[in-house]
């Protein structure tokens, strides 16, 4: 039996996302193409690319929120936050408070730091803040690695979900229970965070840009995935990333990108691009 229109589309889009994440090439923009691309279809691709990579043997370890940051919406013309799995194969989880990251097989790579969650229990749509605490085993700080296979990071809302959401790398920092930190989400919300690139501070940051702070941003993300992509929902032991505190900044090789916190409970991560 034959796909039908929107089906084929799909087939088509998610091929070519893939085949561009393989191949490390750009591709045309959906949306400037004869009927755009909707927040229906671009999730549906983003649901073949899910089956097409457990397929050929990934396994997915949870998700990440991107355009959570409301400081960065009108430089790239993104209003509203998306989202997707991450991947055993594109995620670490750090010994320690140092890594080095390969830019083979990334496209235009930015850098985000972000705040990652590590779920104990699967959170469900209407939790308070208190109660989504409570599903939470640990925080960290993390890096994403976003890339885009849209030329010149130019792109509409969703050119980017049907893109893997932008998603590159994760490398996440030291885990802290959050058991006895009752004051999470206010804590994390004042977080500052200070990045900087070979001793160059490049930006400071507070966790409030992100949708109010990032256990807001993760309450953002369970209700969202609830009304637009019920097929999808965040379980117990999955790891969430929070979406990023500062702007995303290029990446290139040979470069020394290091953050400080100003709560102590948390790491500062040095990453290394090879050279």
């Amino acid at each position: 039996m034959s796909l039908g229109g929107a089906d084929a589309r799909v087939e088509v889009l998610a091929q070519t996302l893939l085949r561009a994440w393989d191949r490390n090439e750009c591709v045309p923009l959906p949306s400037a193409a004869p009927g755009g691309i909707d927040t229906a279809t671009a999730y549906a691709v983003g649901e073949r690319l899910r089956e097409l990579r457990l397929a050929r043997g990934e396994r997915p370890l949870g998700w990440k929120i991107g355009f959570t940051n409301r400081g960065i919406w009108a430089r790239y013309g993104v209003y509203q936050p998306m989202w997707a799995p991450v991947w055993g194969s594109t995620t670490e989880l750090l010994d320690g408070k140092v890594c080095t990251l390969a830019l083979a097989g990334l496209n235009q790579p930015r850098l985000e730091p972000e705040i990652v969650f590590g779920l104990a229990r699967a959170p469900r749509a209407g939790m308070s803040l208190e109660q989504l605490r409570g599903c939470v085993q640990w925080v960290a700080h993390g890096f994403e690695v976003v890339h885009t296979h849209y030329e010149g990071w130019r792109f509409t809302a969703p050119d980017t979900a049907a893109d893997f959401a932008l998603h590159g790398r994760l490398r996440v920092g030291p885990r802290v229970p959050v058991t006895d930190w009752p004051t999470l989400a206010a804590d994390l919300a004042a977080l500052e965070v200070e990045l900087s690139c070979d001793g160059v501070v490049k930006e400071r940051g507070r966790g409030a840009i992100v949708l109010d702070g990032p256990l807001h941003a993760l309450q953002a993300m369970v209700e969202a995935m609830a009304v637009t992509t019920p097929h999808w929902s965040i379980a117990a032991g999955d790891v969430v990333t929070t979406g990023t505190i500062t702007d995303a900044w290029p990446l290139a090789p040979g470069q020394r990108w290091q953050t400080k916190l100003s709560d102590q409970r948390l790491s500062g991560l040095t990453l290394h691009t090879e050279p």
